[in-house]
């Protein structure tokens, strides 16, 4: 059996843990990285019986030297990288004139340094490992297109990672890398849990918002990553059917 290897940031929870556990069912090789170990064993117990080699990692994606170790560490175990799947992140709620300059930092920190350091390590091992070429999946919003009230910190570092997933899609094609975004809304985890007791609407109203299961993420990025690499998903949007989303209306 081939295995292709993949990384996964944010692999200990939510978004990141489906599409591990998606993954896996797939017969991939998986790197799972995150700041806490615990919760990244967490992950790889639940991956137990897929007759696949599970790698934890406890990195720090807002750190060049913390990614530097990670993608030393991917080419000693596994000598090569099919796919990032670039997940980790952070979302901070506030109005634009209450934000504190710390908070818009470590969004910015997370979301934007932290998405382009791991990209740059994928794109760098790809390019340079034979054969050639892998897959860069981002993990996007939804909020990249629309945003909520009193999101402008998120809003900002989604927009970044789009304009990230664009410039890597060009430059990739010499290298026989593709990258795409997933740009995902109320799915079943700790985040999305809070829109379905009630979010605040683009009218200043509140409003209990339905949910996907989000075994559906794993899914989408398992078909993402099933195209030869001369096919590529650029964006895709997976979302509850219902929820408001186009002019969050």
């Amino acid at each position: 059996m081939n295995h292709k290897i993949a990384l996964i940031t944010g692999a200990g929870s939510g978004i990141g843990r489906a599409v591990a556990l998606a993954l896996g069912e797939k017969h991939y090789h998986l790197v799972l990285a995150g700041r806490r170990i615990e919760t990244l064993e967490e992950t790889a117990a639940l991956l137990a019986g897929n007759d696949i080699k599970v790698s934890c990692v406890v990195a720090d994606v807002c750190s060049t030297s913390s990614v530097d170790a990670l993608f030393k560490s991917i080419h000693k175990d596994f000598g090569r990288l099919d796919l990032l799947f670039n997940n980790a992140g952070i979302g901070i709620g506030a109005s634009i004139e209450s934000l504190a300059s710390d908070d818009w930092l470590k969004v910015m920190d997370t979301n934007v340094n932290g998405a382009f350091y791991c990209l740059q390590g994928a794109f760098r091992m790809m390019k340079e490992q034979d054969p050639m070429g892998g897959r860069i999946i981002n993990n996007g919003s939804i909020s990249a297109e629309s945003p909520r009230p009193n999101s402008i910190a998120y809003t900002a570092s989604k927009h970044a990672v789009l304009g990230m997933t664009k410039s890597t899609s060009l430059e990739g094609r010499a290298w026989n890398i593709a990258c795409g975004q997933i740009d995902i809304g109320n799915a079943t985890t700790d985040m999305g849990a809070a829109v379905s007791r009630g979010a605040q609407q683009a009218d200043g109203s509140l409003k209990n918002e339905p949910l996907m299961d989000v075994v559906h993420v794993g899914e989408a990025v398992v078909y993402m990553d099933s195209l030869p690499l001369e096919t590529n998903v650029q964006f895709m949007t997976v979302m509850a059917t219902k929820m408001p989303f186009i002019g969050r209306g």
